[in-house]
């Protein structure tokens, strides 16, 4: 999936959304490319001097990949981000990486489902969390 696929999927947009491509995809996995480039807003204040792409976006684009994982185009569904557990970040991610982000489903009941995500860059683990993800029907505004 290129980033125009994505966009038919996610309702994300810049500046969140944290998926540049997908490399591989089936029904239980999903394999995710982000590319980090100093020129991310949020490097502006983390932070100016030592640039640090932020633990939460890490944990984001996961959950991101795992929406692309559960949703198919123009489904008119909104992922939700249900819960994190088990989030650890072992290794800074700094502008010039390649995040790989992995996500697995683990668990899944009626619309709910648990998945176990991990993202790395050049082979080394960065960050791991256990997240739980959920959709919703796409309402208009004022409906």
């Amino acid at each position: 999936m290129n980033t125009g696929d994505i966009m038919r999927i996610l309702p994300h947009r810049f500046p969140i959304l944290l998926v540049d491509k997908v490399i591989e995809r089936d029904e239980k996995k999903i394999v995710a490319i982000k590319n980090v480039t100093i020129s991310e807003i949020f490097f502006l204040g983390h932070f100016p001097d030592y640039p640090i792409y932020p633990g939460v976006l890490i944990i984001e684009g996961m959950a991101q990949a795992a929406g692309l994982l559960l949703l198919k185009p123009d489904q008119k569904l909104v992922p939700l981000f249900l819960g994190i557990d088990n989030a650890r970040f072992k290794s800074p991610v700094r502008p010039g990486d390649v995040l790989r982000y992995e996500v697995e489903v683990i668990e899944s009941k009626l619309n709910v489902v648990k998945v176990k995500a991990k993202a790395s860059v050049d082979g080394r683990i960065v960050a791991t969390a256990e997240l739980l993800l959920g959709v919703k029907k796409h309402e208009e505004q004022g409906d």
